[in-house]
């Protein structure tokens, strides 16, 4: 039996946080129809990933890789996670998959969501792009959104720059003047953010003054590509150790 896939979400009280954590799964399963995929939330939504956990072992699950659906490798992976993942049943073995970003895929459903926003890719030398993240105290969390932006600036971008809805700076609407001021014929705002709630809506918020905002990556089919990438770096080891 292949590892049941177990992706851990967040949660919100914004219900199309929900919904889209919800498509992005159904993506997920119609890119690999034989793999069980289920989803728990760490807060605001059920089920939970404490219940998801005990239902799958009381089923006689054996093997789950249990995904964080986050970006960047900030608290809850490091600490919220692998905490809820020690309570959970003893018959179960688990083991926690990698983070989703960066890839370059992830880049890919950016510059789809900034096409879709009206964009095409003979902007890209006029067009500066704010890379608008969610925001972390973590360091090593803002240093990868920083890369980000340097090696998109790279694919053919006037300009590219990090922001943060959140305990960093600068923020979303700074950014935007920046790169007014960079000499930038356009600028957009591309929230690199997996799903609609509080924080995306500061992003919107701060792109007040930009020409494009694309939408939050949600269920692009780049991003489902992420998340078995990371599914089955995971499963390996496990495969191995079953003998499979």
């Amino acid at each position: 039996m292949k590892p049941v896939l177990v992706v851990i979400a967040h949660g919100s009280r914004d219900p199309r946080h929900a919904a889209t954590v919800h498509a992005l799964v159904q993506q997920v399963r119609s890119l690999r129809p034989g793999l069980r995929v289920e989803t728990g939330f760490l807060d605001f939504n059920v089920p939970s990933v404490q219940g998801v956990l005990e239902s799958l072992a009381a089923e006689g699950v054996r093997d789950v890789v249990a995904l964080p659906l986050l970006l960047t490798r900030a608290f809850h992976a490091k600490a919220d996670i692998p905490a809820v993942l020690a309570d959970a049943p003893a018959r179960l073995r688990i083991r926690q998959a990698d983070v989703l970003g960066p890839s370059p895929l992830l880049l890919a459903a950016l510059e789809r969501r900034l096409y879709e926003a009206g964009l095409s890719p003979a902007d890209k030398s006029s067009t500066g792009v704010v890379l608008a993240s969610a925001g972390s105290t973590d360091p090593e969390a803002i240093a990868v959104i920083a890369e980000i932006a340097r090696e998109w600036r790279h694919t053919g971008w006037c300009a590219v720059r990090p922001a943060f809805a959140s305990a960093s700076l600068p923020r979303t609407q700074d950014a935007v003047r920046e790169l007014r001021a960079a000499g930038c014929a356009r600028v957009a705002v591309a929230p690199y953010v997996l799903a609609p709630g509080f924080l995306p809506d500061r992003i919107a918020r701060g792109a007040a003054q930009a020409d494009v905002l694309a939408d939050v990556l949600g269920p692009a089919p780049e991003v489902a590509r992420v998340l078995l990438e990371r599914y089955d770096a995971a499963r390996a080891p496990m495969l191995t150790a079953i003998g499979a």
